[in-house]
C-alpha cells in the first residue's frame, strides 16, 4: 500500500482529537474500520504511529515525524487545488492568475501591491527585490519574473537584455537629503558646488549613476570626497547625524528631521521603467500594468506636497504618459 493524502488526514484527525473513536466519528467511519486502516498505514511506514493508554491516544516519535510532514503537505495540496480552480475560472479572461514582480524602485512596489489587491484581488502576486537592474532584467528574460521595475540614470537606456520590452513610467530630478538642522536645507534649492565638502551616500546600483554624479560634480568645480553605497537605513542614519548627505528620488518618504532639497539646475535625473519579455505570456496584460504603475506614481506624487509644488514649476518631470518604448 502507498501512502495517500487521506491517510495523512486520518493521522491528523487522530492526533488532534486524541482518540481513535472520536476521530472515527468525525471522519464518518466505523471505529473498527479506522483502527484497521491505521494498522495498514503503520505497516506501510514501518512502525507504530500512536500509543494508547488511560490518558488517550498520543503520537510516537515516528508519528510526530509524519504529522510534521502532513502539516506541510496538506495545506500545500489544498492551495494547489485553489490555484487550479482559479486558473480554470480565469482561463480566457486575459487576466493572469499569478504575477511575479521584480523591483528596485523604492516606495513604488508597496503602493502597486495595494493597487493590485484592490483592482485584481484574485491575482496572486509574488515579489522579488534587488538593487541590481541587470539581475532583474535577466530574471525577466529567463521567465523567472513577469515584470521588472527598474531605474536608470538620466537618458541612459534600459538594461541591455535582449528580448525585453520597456516603457518609461516616470522621470524625476535627483534631490539631496539633508539634516533639517542644516540651514541650507531651508532653501528652495541648493547649489551642487555648495556641497563640495560633504560626504555622500546613495543606495547601490549597477548603472551609470556613479559616473554621472562624478561628472556633475566636476562641472561644478569639485571632486566628491566620497560616495558610500549602502542600505536605506544607513543612509538615513548618516543624514540624521549630519555625517553625510544622500542622493535620492523626490518620492522619498518624508521623515522628521530630514529634508529632501532640489539641486539647482537638476544636474542629475532618474527614470523609472517597467520591462517584460516579448516571448512571455504577459504581453496582453502589459498595458494594464503600465496604467496601474503610472497611476501609482501619480498617487505617490500627490502625497508629497513639496514635490507636487516643485512639478508645477518644472513640468518636464513626474509621471510619463507617453507610449513610446525604450530599448
Amino acid at each position: 500500500m502507498e501512502l495517500e493524502l487521506r491517510h495523512l488526514r486520518i493521522m491528523c484527525a487522530i492526533a488532534e482529537l486524541g482518540s481513535i473513536t472520536k476521530a472515527a466519528n468525525t471522519l464518518g467511519m466505523a471505529q473498527p474500520a479506522l483502527t484497521a486502516q491505521l494498522k495498514r498505514i503503520e505497516r506501510t511506514l514501518g512502525g507504530k504511529l500512536f500509543l494508547r493508554d488511560h490518558t488517550g491516544t498520543r503520537p510516537t516519535a515516528l508519528g510526530l515525524l509524519v504529522l510534521d510532514r502532513a502539516k506541510m503537505v496538506l495545506p500545500a495540496v489544498s492551495s494547489l487545488h485553489d490555484e487550479a480552480a482559479r486558473l480554470a475560472q480565469h482561463a480566457g479572461t486575459g487576466e493572469p492568475v499569478t504575477l511575479r514582480l521584480g523591483s528596485a524602485t523604492g516606495p513604488m512596489l508597496g503602493a502597486l501591491l495595494q493597487r493590485l489587491g484592490t483592482t485584481h484581488p484574485d491575482i496572486h502576486v509574488a515579489t522579488h527585490t534587488s538593487w541590481s537592474a541587470n539581475k532583474l532584467a535577466d530574471m525577466t528574460a529567463e521567465g523567472a519574473l513577469d515584470f521588472a521595475f527598474v531605474g536608470v540614470c538620466g537618458d541612459a537606456g534600459p538594461p541591455p537584455e535582449p528580448g525585453l520590452r520597456w516603457r518609461t513610467l516616470a522621470h524625476h530630478p535627483v534631490f539631496v537629503l539633508m539634516s533639517a538642522r542644516d540651514e541650507r536645507a531651508q532653501q528652495n534649492e541648493v547649489e551642487l558646488g555648495a556641497l563640495a565638502d560633504e560626504r555622500w551616500c546613495a543606495t547601490p546600483g549597477d548603472g551609470c549613476f556613479g559616473d554621472c554624479f562624478a561628472s556633475a560634480c566636476a562641472r561644478s568645480g569639485f571632486t566628491p570626497r566620497s560616495l558610500y553605497e549602502t542600505d536605506v537605513l544607513t543612509c538615513i542614519e548618516m543624514v540624521e547625524s549630519g555625517h553625510a548627505v544622500v542622493l535620492c528620488q523626490p518620492l522619498f518618504h518624508e521623515i522628521p528631521g530630514i529634508v529632501a532639497v532640489p539641486i539647482a539646475g537638476n544636474p542629475l535625473s532618474w527614470r523609472n521603467l517597467v520591462g517584460w519579455s516579448e516571448r512571455g505570456e504577459m504581453g496582453p496584460f502589459a498595458a494594464e500594468m503600465i496604467a496601474l504603475s503610472r497611476a501609482v506614481y501619480g498617487e505617490l506624487i500627490d502625497r508629497r506636497p513639496t514635490y507636487s509644488k516643485y512639478l508645477e514649476l518644472n513640468p518636464g518631470y513626474g509621471v510619463d504618459y507617453t507610449d513610446a518604448g525604450v530599448g
